[in-house]
């Protein structure tokens, strides 16, 4: 309740005794005292919340609650393992802990937390203390035995603050058997998925032999019984170059396929017979097949390649007369360094791609994207590399590259990062002495941070290392698989292995790659001098 009796406010921004939480966990206590006065049920007073909350970006492990930096009045605990790279920090106030902060090992931060939130004293296990609730007799922190350690009132989930006894419950109560059931019952997981390790203990813990742990052999489609990997090697091993051929030698139950399973085998018929593969352009999304984004009205999207993001005048005044001329809505720069416009009509793609005379940037497609650049050593005072030239001369490499999903590069100049190479598929970054190179980066709808792979010394190392990075993602992942989700199922270990470890596998794994790509042509400008492809940019009038 507000300072005006007539006003509730609940949120996460919400300013509470001068404390906005900007978490989750807090909202609820606050939704439920509101829910209260509004039903008239009672009386219900929000005192504020203890919080914690645990850091959500891969190969980050971050944990802090209550007051961590404490004051004059309170006293610290603090184990600092620097090569383990694991650090803790627990706030002591009145023999009871008050806050505190994990990092690189944050498994007992649920147990810390609920001291904080119980204020139990620990002058009795303060010695075993920052050794975690394993140090005091409990079973391993892996498998069932954590879940098991764990008492009801414990929190599982923070995004949504649900503990362990509610989701027991509803596994009892409501006779939930898989992940999802716990998901869409409790809300536990279904945010940011940091605990659905912990809540699939917890659900193997409470049903005991009555679990059967999900399936990784998940069939393609409905119209098959083979996984992506089976389908794959099938293609492999009986040379099938066209999706008629591949559908009737795996006995595919539906004659024609559909819209999940035509898009993905077309893409690993490519992929595996690169040059002798027939591309059937209809098990291509629309975006695919038209070369251009399709927007929510029906109109598209047209962003032309500036390699690196470099670009010139003559570049710029052509995009500026084809705007003018198409009476385009928005011309807008992307955070790809490119120039996008938007609102332009199916029926103008053709005479525009004519009119601006570059090359597509395939911002509409399942490959690579764009290679985002810092200007480096060039200009800027802090480069230790040529980012820029090192970032075109990839993005003219790999041009025309097709992939599972779509693939962003990005070339920093230095450790700056201000090409933001830490969350791209691949992210190179210049050092004194040569290159980092960082894989597995996504800034989706879950920002992940991409993983040090290997630094190297020279320019063509740095194309036959992301290369050959590139090609066995490109070969062994999924369709619509992205980087990260792929190294995630792989394991970072076995790509380090394919590209450190196997010196000769690489070079032949980037040799593929130089392969798949000979020949290719711009497909804009394929169609524009291609007659019979206009007819399918043309609009009927009726």
């Amino acid at each position: 309740q507000t300072y005006d009796p007539r006003i509730y406010a609940v949120g996460e921004c919400v300013a509470h005794r001068g404390i906005s939480y900007g978490l989750v966990a807090p909202l609820f206590e606050m939704a439920k005292v509101c829910a209260t006065h509004l039903a008239n049920f009672g009386i219900g007073i929000y005192k504020g919340s203890v919080t914690s909350t645990k850091l959500k970006v891969t190969g980050i492990d971050l944990f802090s609650a209550g007051d961590f930096t404490g004051d004059s009045d309170t006293e610290e605990i603090v184990l600092h393992d620097a090569v383990g790279g694991i650090y803790k920090k627990l706030v002591i106030k009145n023999d009871k802990i008050i806050g505190g902060v994990l990092y690189g090992d944050t498994t007992d931060g649920s147990w810390y937390f609920q001291m904080l939130r119980d204020g139990k004293a620990i002058h009795e296990i303060r010695d075993h203390l920052m050794f975690g609730q394993d140090s005091l007799g409990n079973t391993g922190h892996q498998g069932q035995n954590k879940a098991a350690a764990m008492n009801n009132e414990m929190e599982v989930c923070g995004c949504n603050g649900v503990c362990k006894g509610t989701i027991v419950k509803a596994i009892q109560d409501q006779g939930l058997f898989t992940i999802d059931d716990v998901k869409k019952q409790t809300k536990a997981g279904s945010s940011c998925g940091s605990c659905v390790g912990l809540v699939e203990q917890i659900l193997a813990s409470t049903l005991g032999g009555g679990y059967a742990p999900p399936s990784t052999s998940k069939a393609i489609c409905g119209c098959s019984d083979k996984n992506h990997e089976e389908v794959r090697a099938e293609i492999r091993a009986h040379k099938y170059l066209n999706i008629p051929d591949a559908m009737k030698g795996m006995a595919w139950r539906t004659p024609n396929g559909c819209a999940t399973c035509r898009p993905a085998l077309n893409y690993y018929l490519l992929s595996s017979w690169p040059h002798e593969a027939v591309d059937d352009p209809q098990s291509r999304f629309i975006n695919e097949r038209v070369h251009a984004n399709i927007q929510k009205d029906g109109t598209f999207s047209v962003i032309p390649r500036m390699y690196g993001g470099v670009t010139t005048p003559d570049q710029l005044r052509k995009i500026a007369d084809v705007a003018d001329k198409y009476a385009v809505p928005m011309v807008k720069v992307t955070g790809g360094q490119r120039i996008d416009l938007l609102g332009v009509k199916k029926e103008d793609l053709m005479g525009m791609w004519k009119d601006l005379d570059m090359p597509s940037g395939y911002a509409y497609a399942k490959g690579i994207r764009t290679v985002k650049t810092c200007v480096g050593s060039e200009f800027c005072r802090f480069g230790t590399q040529n980012s820029t030239q090192m970032g075109i001369d990839i993005e003219k490499a790999f041009d025309h590259m097709w992939a599972p999903h779509k693939v962003k590069f990005a070339v920093s100049g230095c450790p700056r990062n201000c090409a933001e190479s830490g969350i791209k598929d691949v992210g190179i970054i210049g050092v004194d002495s040569g290159w980092e190179i960082y894989v597995g980066g996504n800034g989706g709808i879950k920002t992940e941070a991409a993983q040090f792979l290997c630094k190297v010394k020279g320019h063509d190392e740095v194309l036959e290392y992301s290369g050959a990075f590139i090609q066995i993602y490109r070969e062994e992942a999924r369709y619509l698989d992205r980087t990260v989700h792929w190294i995630e199922r792989v394991g970072l270990e076995y790509v380090k292995q394919r590209i450190l470890e196997d010196s000769e596998g690489r070079k032949a794994a980037y040799e593929r790659l130089l392969f798949a790509l000979q020949g290719a042509v711009d497909p804009w400008a394929e169609r524009v001098n291609n007659r019979d492809k206009h007819k399918e940019f043309e609009t009927i009038s009726v």
